[in-house]
């Protein structure tokens, strides 16, 4: 097993890894919106926050050797359900073709004010 604490300016900020990779997999914490080289909270509208979370995401992804298009499964949280239809609009987009286990819950509130929360399991 590796555990990834670090990714550029993302990283683990209490007892947890920012990623595990297990034999042929890659388990990813739950990510916010960051700013991927300072590490800085970036809290924006539903869009922003939910394409910064995807472009971690994926910066993570390819930190281990894989990318989105390996990605098996995803949970999102937000904070209003509301959102669903706009945070559905930017993730069809980002992953275009590539299909995937999801689940998309409404949370009464997230971590720093946050709108969305996302964590991802995918294959290497």
């Amino acid at each position: 097993m590796q555990v990834i604490r670090k990714v550029d300016g993302l990283s683990s900020n209490g007892h947890y890894a920012l990623a595990i990779v297990e034999k042929e997999n890659v388990y990813i914490s739950g990510q916010f919106s960051r700013d991927p080289m300072t590490g800085e909270l970036k809290a924006g509208t539903i869009e922003e926050e939910t394409m910064q979370v995807l472009q971690n995401i994926e910066r993570i992804l390819k930190y281990v050797g894989s990318d989105i298009s390996k990605v098996l499964k995803a949970s999102i949280y937000i904070e209003d359900l509301s959102l669903w239809a706009r945070v559905n609009d930017m993730y069809s987009k980002f992953f275009g073709d590539n299909f995937h286990a999801r689940t998309i819950l409404a949370v009464k509130e997230l971590h720093y004010g946050f709108k969305l929360e996302m964590d991802v399991i995918a294959a290497l």
